[in-house]
């Protein structure tokens, strides 16, 4: 049995139909993102498994145990949200005990407790300091701290590294992953960063229109999309008529250089634009299967040359039957 068991879940506002009929077994003990665009629906799917928001229609289980329409504080369920939410008047230590103090436990134990947690997100020696001393990914590891505390049995994180930059985005996403594997406690985390997505998870469940398109592992996703909408979605990718069979590739798979290669799959063309993008550059090709995109470590080349662009078949994917 799943630890959440979420069924046929539907939420509307107004005339807008948010999620419409979603159902999802999230297993315990893993990592699973729920990855849309802003209105898919993902969030509001998060809001309703905390309690924050009441469903139309549907069911909602944790345990075997029926929790549709439990309040926030009766689910053992925490959240951490993007603005952190931290109290701005107490230290580190005082932020990361109140869910305990709550709930009554004497301060030997709460003292322990927050502290292992503090230790947990690698903020040991931070406990007198004030929020506002503290960088943007200190403040997020109180929040996870904050909300791992109490042991729940799901931690649901709300776009919690939106407000980061890059460079810490990337840290963060790495020490998520780790937190999460030393837990042991299911993550629940909702982006619409493709990469974040594909980075982090060990399933990923696509949302669009306020339904599920796809769910599957990031491997999966990527290589084998589903739907139209998932195919460019998740990554880019090109879309091409073949011996009139639409098939995909994904720009990374495909070699651009001045010799016909050896796949079966080779066009020629002139390459039309170059785009650098850091670690590879991007090249665009006018062929006469149409304008393909390759993203390769190539930079020999320029714009107005003569080139083949080529493939092996086995990285295609069909074209999606939706």
């Amino acid at each position: 049995m799943a630890l959440i068991e979420i069924r046929n879940l539907t939420k509307s506002f107004g005339d807008v139909r948010a999620v419409d009929g979603v159902s999802l077994d999230i297993n315990a003990g893993e990592f699973i993102t729920l990855l849309g665009p802003s209105g898919s629906g993902k969030t509001t799917v998060l809001r309703m498994i905390a309690g924050f928001e009441r469903p139309d229609g549907g069911s909602i289980s944790l345990n075997g145990v029926d929790i549709t329409n439990l309040p926030p504080y009766e689910r053992d369920i925490n959240t951490v949200f993007q603005d952190y939410a931290l109290f701005p008047h107490m230290d580190v230590i005082t932020n990361i005990e109140y869910g305990l103090r709550v709930k009554k436990l004497p301060k030997d134990e709460r003292r322990t407790k927050a502290l292992t947690a503090l230790a947990q997100v690698r903020l040991t020696g931070f406990e007198n300091r004030k929020p506002h001393q503290l960088s943007g990914g200190q403040r997020q590891r109180v929040a996870l701290a904050r909300a791992l505390v109490n042991r729940p049995s799901v931690l649901l994180l709300d776009e919690p590294l939106g407000a980061l930059d890059q460079k810490l985005r990337e840290q963060m996403q790495l020490e998520l992953k780790e937190l999460q594997r030393e837990v042991g406690i299911t993550f629940v985390f909702v982006t619409h960063d493709q990469e974040e997505a594909l980075t982090m998870s060990d399933r990923i469940a696509a949302f669009n229109n306020g339904t599920i398109e796809q769910l599957a592992t990031p491997r999966e996703i990527y290589d084998h999309p589903e739907s139209r909408f998932v195919a460019e979605f998740v990554g880019k990718t090109n879309s091409i008529e073949i011996d009139n069979r639409k098939v995909n590739i994904r720009p990374e798979y495909i070699t651009v250089s001045r010799a016909a290669t050896k796949s079966d799959r080779s066009f020629e063309g002139a390459l039309r634009d170059i785009i650098f993008v850091g670690a590879t550059t991007r090249y665009l090709v006018d062929t006469e299967v149409g304008l393909i995109t390759a993203l390769t470590t190539e930079e020999t080349l320029s714009i107005g040359n003569s080139v083949f662009v080529g493939w092996e078949p086995e990285k295609e994917f069909s074209e999606p039957t939706r």
